[in-house]
């Protein structure tokens, strides 16, 4: 996009901030696990020259997916070797060890001596293989500061030693103290010796996703501590057949219970004794859960707060009790809530092991993932990242994963609009350590001699198919301002998306001018792009387009222009009438450029289209010294103020008071402009 414009000045009345309808975000309920986990071979193997299966590289949501302590959300193992198991030795082997692993476990593994739980050491995903992978007669143990643990798709079991409220044996299924960031996802969990999970000893950041919780007398306790530290989130599990700790949740800081299912039989020898409880100072929150037949559904500690929405009640008796004003969990992370009437249904098809999961979302399908490699050095299957996309046939009907190693990679990418649902993914252990750059720009001329690549063409990295995804890796347009002052037309794309549903998570996006240029496949077209847990650089008009796009926990570095001034624009959006433009939500804005030298934005009406409504809205973000105290600009000719531009909640020094030169939201208007209004009925997942 050019810096200079030369339009007519066309004014028009200042309509109203839109409020948009709520609706929250979901990850894990629909992650992808691609490859059929049936597959692995018989023996103990090590797929290290291969990328691992799309399931292995899934992360978690909830709580496990915030970032803290050090740890930027949960993805287990999927940075390391995948090898699969089959005797209890090995299965000790690589969960202990110190590097990271996905550990598949294709057999009954049996505990000697009965009650052993593993001690499972930081970064692993243990995955069962289909329904075959079992764990009888003990489990694992997290011990303090493991953190980055994935625990999926298998069956722990049968510790129990004939005492149903056992005393004497400490036999759980999963037991943690003092560990952060675990994911518990689609397990079957049951018959065992003391509880089925044991949150414990300031244990945090975890989350409890889509279990069968079964036959047991303690279900799941959360606690024993003083601390009030805990953060935890348990979602979607089906808790059936237990008598107490339905969870039991004593001084957590956060507790977030949503769409569980607890189910008190008739006519069996189990009857509940109480199910959700919050104990001690905890906060709870708890929605659009059902209780069928469950005594005293819902109690609370005097000093706890317990918020309680959309839950439904059926045969239960006894205390179902609510107060306090606990938390938003939106503030964390985004997540969808089904309805509370679908819940029995959903969870008894949907929890626990698979044999084959794609999704467990009743509503949507998932197909295999087709893993594709790439290495410079020529241990993949391409040395480019180009000729990988170039492999991917056209119409795909499933997600393909372009797993690109670490390395620096000198080229120009395009993924097509004919070739939708693919992720490209850096697997080194930093988005540093996997670069793609190239620096064209837009007045260079083609090599074919066809004419200068404009704007969208100098792009290094281009998306161009809808439901894509780019993961893991920097992206950068190195071209050189300062040597190329003679050429007409400096802005320099590093990252182009031109589709619908397209996630950008954990990158760093380099550039000058026009570094993260976001549009859609053509003007009536939606074009939704959901930015998370990035870096983004530049100095004018450095994200900007048409798209609809949320920019959500970033960090936007403003940069020096090339002969070492400051000044510029963050944001240039050219958002087409009744649509969403460019969201900036709960991040920072900062960088090595002089005070007041930088607007958060200016209004860009391309060819001067009246018909264009250009939008930004910067909330709950850190804003540096750098930014000016009239944050909008005109652009063209065209008034910012007739166009929608506003701030809610923002901090730092670069942060104002509410004036006619700096809108503020309304608590009313911001509750309409949130991430989920934004993105509008879609739901990214990871893939």
């Amino acid at each position: 996009m050019s810096e200079k414009h030369s339009k007519p000045r066309h004014r028009r009345s200042r309509k109203a901030l839109a409020v948009g309808v709520p609706l929250a975000l979901t990850a894990a309920g629909s992650l992808a696990y691609g490859t059929d986990l049936g597959l692995f071979g018989e023996d103990v193997q090590s797929t290290a020259s291969a990328a691992a299966p799309a399931w292995a590289t899934a992360t978690a949501d909830g709580f496990a997916s915030v970032n803290s302590l050090g740890q930027n959300g949960t993805y287990g193992g999927r940075d390391g070797k995948t090898v699969t198991v089959k005797t209890l030795a090995d299965l000790e082997k690589y969960a202990t060890a110190a590097e990271p692993y996905v550990i598949v476990v294709a057999a009954t593994i049996n505990m000697n001596p009965v009650g052993k739980e593993i001690k499972v050491a930081s970064d692993k995903t243990i995955v069962g293989a289909g329904t075959s992978g079992h764990i009888v007669g003990g489990g694992f143990f997290l011990g303090s500061g493991v953190h980055n643990v994935i625990i999926r798709n298998l069956t722990i079991r049968d510790a129990y030693q004939g005492i149903w409220n056992d005393k004497d044996h400490d036999f759980d299924a999963i037991q943690m103290d003092g560990a952060h960031h675990v994911w518990i996802d689609h397990n079957d969990l049951r018959h065992m010796a003391d509880g089925l999970i044991d949150v414990r000893k300031d244990s945090t950041n975890v989350t409890v996703s889509w279990n069968k919780l079964s036959q047991n007398n303690k279900t799941f306790g959360i606690g024993w501590t003083e601390n009030v530290k805990t953060d935890i989130t348990i979602h979607h599990n089906w808790i059936r057949e237990t008598e107490q700790r339905n969870p039991s949740t004593d001084n957590a800081a956060h507790a977030h219970l949503y769409n569980n299912f607890l189910e008190d039989v008739a006519g069996t020898d189990i009857k509940s004794s109480y199910g959700n409880y919050a104990r001690g100072a905890t906060k709870m929150v708890l929605e659009n859960s059902s209780f069928q037949g469950v005594n005293n559904p819902v109690i609370k500690d005097s000093a706890a707060s317990l918020v309680q929405r959309g839950n439904v009640f059926s045969g239960t008796s006894g205390r179902n009790e609510s107060g306090g004003t606990a938390f938003d969990p939106k503030t964390y992370y985004g997540y969808t809530l089904d309805q509370a009437a679908d819940v029995p249904s959903l969870l008894k098809s949907g929890a626990g092991p698979r044999s084959s999961i794609g999704t467990t979302s009743a509503s949507t399908t998932a197909a295999a993932a087709t893993t594709l490699t790439v290495a410079a050095d020529g241990s993949g299957q391409y040395r480019t990242v180009q000729a990988a996309v170039n492999a991917v046939p056209a119409d795909n009907a499933s997600r393909v994963v372009i797993s690109v190693k670490p390395g620096t990679y000198r080229e120009v990418v395009k993924v097509p609009a004919n070739k939708p649902h693919v992720t490209i993914q850096g697997s080194g252990g930093s988005r540093k350590d996997t670069v793609i750059v190239y620096g064209n720009a837009a007045g260079m001329q083609k090599p074919d001699g066809s004419g200068t690549y404009g704007t969208p063409g100098s792009a290094t990295l281009s998306v161009q198919s809808d439901d894509s995804q780019v993961r893991n890796l920097t992206v950068t347009n190195d071209f050189d301002e300062a040597a190329n002052q003679s050429l007409s037309g400096h802005q320099a794309v590093a990252l182009l998306t031109q589709a619908d549903k397209v996630v950008l998570d954990s990158l760093i996006v380099n550039g000058d001018q026009d570094t993260l240029e976001l549009e859609t496949a053509a003007k009536d077209k939606l074009g939704r792009v959901y930015v998370s847990n990035s870096y983004i650089s530049g100095n004018v008009d450095f994200i900007f387009g048409r798209a609809t796009v949320v920019v959500d926990k970033s960090v936007i570095t403003l940069k020096k222009r090339w002969n070492g001034t400051s000044a510029g624009y963050v944001t240039a959006p050219s958002t087409p009438a009744n649509r969403k433009g460019i969201l900036i939500n709960r991040s920072a804005v900062n960088g090595d450029v002089s005070a007041a030298s930088f607007f958060l934005g200016r209004n860009w009406h391309p060819g001067s289209d009246t018909t264009v409504d250009p939008q930004t809205t910067v909330r709950n973000s850190t804003l540096s010294a750098a930014i000016k105290s009239v944050p909008w600009s005109d652009m063209g000719g065209f008034s910012w103020k007739d166009d929608r531009f506003a701030e809610y909640k923002n901090t730092g020094p670069g942060a104002g008071a509410a004036s006619s030169d700096r809108p503020q939201l309304t608590d009313t208007q911001a509750a309409g402009q949130e991430v989920a209004d934004w993105l509008g009925g879609w739901t990214p997942t990871a893939s």
